[in-house]
């Protein structure tokens, strides 16, 4: 595919190339075309040499961040010198598959001073003369404009992990829609403008939710007694009077669940980080027991821990009656025991040290926490109704948690939406 200037105004299907959305004074601009990428930017390969500038990284989504920033300090030690060179308003294509970006992610740097990424897994641009806006184009880049090109020439197993085998010719033949005529810049900084303003409110509504995990990570560390000690740095009123919290083991707050499974149940599993959710909702493939019997069921309110990876926090509790696989073991709360409490105990740096060495294997990889071995695990717990009272906060930090992020998804969905609208559907052959 060649990357000289070739242009098109129209579609494949020979219609003109116009947005569904336009702002009202560019309805009358006429048609916008297709023009190659590498007919709007001149690959950069100057090195950094003996120049003074910022070693760089990128974090997928977010763009490029220094590595004193990212990693505490400069990872690259002299050898950035060979780094490709990067000054302001400069593209960096970082050639490596993340989750959102599976075929890279191009990121604008827009430092007042020089900076530089490693020439291994980037390649760096810039724009020729004026146009386009490099806001727009910016743009045209977060919304993975590259991505749907480039994916042509990426083996599929190459796009979930490591590094991408593209090279700068098939970068320079991505299709780019840009309005054509005397208006063509404002036109371009018109959507630019208003698809940052949209970046804005999504920056802000993440700002609001780290902060809020923030919030909630400083409060376990009050709710909880640090390690060797017996009280909480921050207690509820009512309960301030209660004294130390008491060491129990695991066998005195939580009982061996071992009902074999239903038919008609559904079945769950067990996650790192979300706790118990749905197999179904899982994006990998199981190998389901036919038989539910041969499945472990779990009432709601148990919780249910994966014995290879308890001691990495691989448990959750059930929301509702439920299967789970035989590799499980479901704790049935005693009458001294809020499950719910334990779900974020189980989650403390201490806890999970104590679970490490109460798991058995002669490797990490091998560990196993057998029921035998949690029942006779001690635990600083308070009483129960203070586990409830610490749990019903905590929850409800978590729902406000959740129901902002919600907020912040919907944010994302709406300025793609809004992108659909304002750029015209292209064809892939258009160029």
């Amino acid at each position: 595919m060649s990357s000289k200037g070739k242009s098109s105004a129209k579609t494949s299907g020979g219609a003109a190339l116009v947005p569904k959305l336009r702002f009202p004074e560019f309805r009358e601009a006429g048609p916008w075309k297709i023009v190659s990428l590498g007919s709007l930017i001149s690959i950069s390969t100057k090195k950094v040499g003996d120049k003074t500038c910022i070693p760089m990284s990128i974090t997928s989504g977010v763009g490029l961040v220094s590595q004193v920033e990212k990693f505490g300090r400069i990872i690259s030690g002299e050898s950035h010198k060979n780094y490709l060179l990067l000054q302001r308003n400069d593209f960096a294509y970082n050639k490596s598959a993340t989750k959102e970006f599976p075929e890279g992610f191009i990121a604008l740097y827009t430092g007042e001073e020089l900076a530089a990424v490693p020439n291994s897994i980037f390649s760096c641009f810039r724009i020729k003369g004026d146009s386009p806006s490099t806001e727009y184009l910016n743009q045209l880049f977060l919304g993975n404009l590259h991505g749907r090109w480039l994916r042509n020439f990426i083996e599929v197993g190459a796009r979930t992990h490591g590094s991408l085998s593209i090279n700068d010719r098939d970068l320079l033949a991505v299709p780019v829609p840009v309005p054509s005529g005397a208006s063509s810049l404002d036109e371009q900084e018109k959507i630019a403008n208003c698809l940052a303003s949209a970046d804005d409110l999504i920056s802000a509504q993440r700002r609001k939710v780290e902060a809020l995990k923030i919030q909630k990570e400083g409060l376990i560390q009050k709710l909880f007694p640090q390690a060797g000690e017996t009280r909480p740095h921050f207690r509820f009123p009512e309960f301030q009077g209660s004294g130390d919290w008491e060491t129990k083991l695991g066998g005195e707050l939580f009982a061996n669940r071992k009902e074999k499974g239903e038919a008609g149940l559904p079945i769950y599993s067990v996650t790192m980080h979300d706790g118990m959710v749905p197999r179904s909702s899982l994006d990998r493939n199981f190998y389901d027991i036919e038989d539910p019997a041969g499945n472990r069921k779990a009432h709601r309110g148990d919780i249910a821990y994966n014995m290879m990876r308890m001691w990495q926090g691989a448990l959750g509790t059930a929301p509702e009656d439920c299967m789970v696989s035989p590799a499980y073991v479901v704790l049935k709360p005693r009458s001294g025991a809020c499950a719910e409490f334990f779900a974020y105990f189980f989650k403390l740096p201490q806890s999970l040290e104590l679970l490490t060495v109460t798991s058995r294997g002669l490797t990490k990889d091998r560990l196993r926490l057998y029921f035998d071995d949690f029942a006779k695990m001690p635990m600083c717990v308070p009483d129960k109704p203070e586990q409830q009272r610490i749990a019903d906060c905590l929850t409800s930090l978590d729902d406000l948690i959740a129901a902002e992020t919600r907020k912040l998804d919907t944010l994302k969905t709406h300025k793609k939406g809004l992108m659909q609208q304002l750029f015209p559907e292209a064809g892939e052959d258009e160029v």
